[in-house]
């Protein structure tokens, strides 16, 4: 019986598509590598066109990155996946499941709606709303709903003089209309990347912060080490990630002095700190999943 064709949604060249596409490939003999803003998507016979590949004609599609930054255009790029969904392609981790993950505002309403705590939150298009955040939470992170990363966010603190922070909220508002305003959180010199492979854990690893930079990403310099998360963590990542039914994700968890919070679920998880820091062949493991979802 021939091994199934399977292509890997992500970024040509980076680190954790390819190390996916190696995976799939060692194990099945194909390899594709699909860039989503080559994709054309033909409505007239239902085809799912990649540099002469029809998408739909695959048994599985592989999601490691939609895109390199986050944004409404994302949503778009799913989308069309739901065409090759149609056509019977099992796409991992399911389109609509993804589509929840990307838009901030959308994994923190059906967290919160779980009953998983979570930092202090303001949602608002009101600029005198936001002024009050931040006095309430002295200080506060304006997030981007659509970013990766810790991109777009900025910390504005209750202490600067009242016009310079309402010109910095209308500054953010310009390219955010609805400003998501968390209270920022005091970390204890890390935060927790949590991975789940079908619902199952894996491992934890930590993000710590370099220099004195306010967040943990990798991005902004931190890196990852190793960590053993008690059984009540373990828990509260599980029930975080269960009501979005992902194939592979991680989940960002902090411990704090009030208790431990999500800061969100992840709709492709991340294989390098898994690696790094949990020594977790994440792509291997997911690989071998895909197959066995694939595979009579």
């Amino acid at each position: 019986m021939a091994e199934p064709r399977i292509g890997v949604i992500g970024i040509p060249g980076k680190w954790s598509t390819e190390v996916l596409a190696d995976a799939i490939e060692q194990r099945t003999g194909h390899r594709l590598v699909i860039d989503m803003g080559q994709v054309s998507c033909r409505l007239r016979d239902n085809r799912l066109l990649f540099d002469g590949h029809d998408l739909c004609a695959l048994d599985g599609l592989v999601v490691k990155k939609i895109s390199a930054e986050y944004s409404p255009n994302t949503l778009d790029r799913l989308e069309l996946l739901r065409v090759a969904e149609q056509a019977g392609v099992r796409v991992f981790s399911g389109a609509a499941n993804m589509l929840r993950l990307i838009d901030r505002l959308s994994c923190t309403v059906t967290l919160r709606n779980a009953g998983i705590p979570m930092p202090d939150t303001v949602v608002t298009e009101d600029i005198d709303a936001a002024m009050a955040a931040v006095y309430d939470f002295r200080s506060a992170v304006f997030k981007p709903l659509f970013s990766t990363k810790a991109r777009g966010m900025c910390v504005l603190d209750a202490a600067q003089p009242e016009a310079s922070l309402r010109t910095a909220i209308e500054t953010f508002r310009q390219h955010n209309p609805m400003m998501y305003i968390q209270r920022k959180v005091e970390l204890p010199g890390h935060d927790l990347g949590m991975v789940f492979l079908a619902g199952s854990y894996l491992g934890t690893y930590a993000r710590v912060p370099q220099g004195d930079a306010w967040n943990t990403t990798i991005h902004s310099g931190g890196r990852y080490q190793a960590y053993t998360p008690s059984e009540a963590l373990i828990d509260l990542a599980h029930r975080a990630q269960a009501p979005f039914g992902m194939d592979f994700t991680t989940v960002d968890v902090a411990e704090t002095a009030s208790g431990p919070i999500v800061f969100e679920v992840s709709a492709f998880g991340g294989f390098r700190g898994a690696l790094e820091g949990a020594g977790i062949d994440a792509a291997g493991a997911y690989a071998d999943h895909v197959l066995s979802q694939l595979k009579p």
